[in-house]
């Protein structure tokens, strides 16, 4: 996986866990996040993703 595809999960996971309702296992965000992470992404490229797909 490259850095965008991480950074693009990560995001994914984000949006699909929910805040505070916990829809997903928080678990899975972390791992993901933390795969973003190890693969170069900042919490700001992340973030940017996150409103990215959103829309």
């Amino acid at each position: 996986m490259d850095r965008q595809q991480a950074i693009e999960e990560a995001a994914r996971e984000v949006l699909a866990h929910g805040g505070p309702d916990c829809l997903t296992d928080p678990r899975e965000v972390m791992r993901a996040v933390g795969r973003a992470l190890d693969a170069g992404a900042s919490n700001e490229d992340i973030k940017a993703e996150m409103r990215r797909q959103r829309g």
